[in-house]
């Protein structure tokens, strides 16, 4: 591939650690419902895919009775309001990752199913806005991953080549997105049982540590 110019973050489980933050978001505000979650059900089945979908699934499988629109806009809510008052932990060297490629020069991006809202939260609190060139959001696109529209979008207004760019993600709605995107994706996954799920993706590593050790040892960058 050509020299990278452009690395492209999926945000939930591959730069911030928030899965067992969503996931106490919807067992809090599901037990009105009577309903609770494993979180092995939660990593198998709903992470990775975006809010609304999700409670379309949890109101259909547990037969809860109310009206889905509100429902998604009080969850919607409770997400927000927790990123704003919540210090969500980095994944694992990922502000190692992000500083050694911004002194490098090459330009970062946030590419994230999440609605804007919680993005701004996010990184308002985490002060580490600074790095990122662009952040593409649920709210900026009509079809969210899957479908390739979000890292489209993010490469076009960037006006880098995709040849030129890497995505990096950790669940296989995310990767799936950025193949058929036409962009080189590394899976970043450090349960090692999803790996043959992730194969799709050009290179699966344990960690970012990992991603970038095989990017700087095969001489991708400048």
């Amino acid at each position: 591939m050509n020299k990278l110019k452009a690395i492209l973050f999926d945000l939930d489980g591959t730069l911030i650690d928030s899965e067992k933050f969503h996931f106490d978001c919807w067992n809090g505000f599901l037990s009105q419902y009577n309903v609770a979650l494993s979180f092995e059900d939660w990593l198998s089945n709903y992470a990775g895919i975006p809010l609304p979908q999700n409670a379309k699934s949890i109101v259909e499988k547990y037969q809860i009775e109310v009206d889905l629109e509100s429902f998604i806009e009080k969850r919607e809510q409770i997400t927000v309001n927790g990123f704003k008052t919540t210090d969500i932990n980095l994944m694992p060297f990922a502000l190692n990752f992000i500083q050694y490629f911004y002194d490098k020069g090459l330009t970062l991006a946030v590419v994230t199913a999440s609605p804007k809202a919680d993005v701004e939260a996010v990184f308002n609190r985490n002060g580490l806005a600074k790095y990122f060139s662009l952040f593409i959001t649920r709210t900026d696109v009509t079809k969210s991953k899957p479908d390739p529209e979000s890292y489209n979008l993010c490469v076009s207004r960037l006006a880098i080549a995709k040849e030129q760019c890497i995505v990096l993600e950790d669940t296989i709605n995310g990767v799936k997105a950025a193949v058929a995107a036409g962009i080189t994706c590394y899976a970043i996954q450090g349960n090692t049982e999803a790996h043959q799920t992730l194969s799709v993706a050009n290179q699966v590593f344990l960690s970012l540590a990992d991603a970038k050790e095989f990017i700087v040892q095969n001489t991708l960058t400048d």
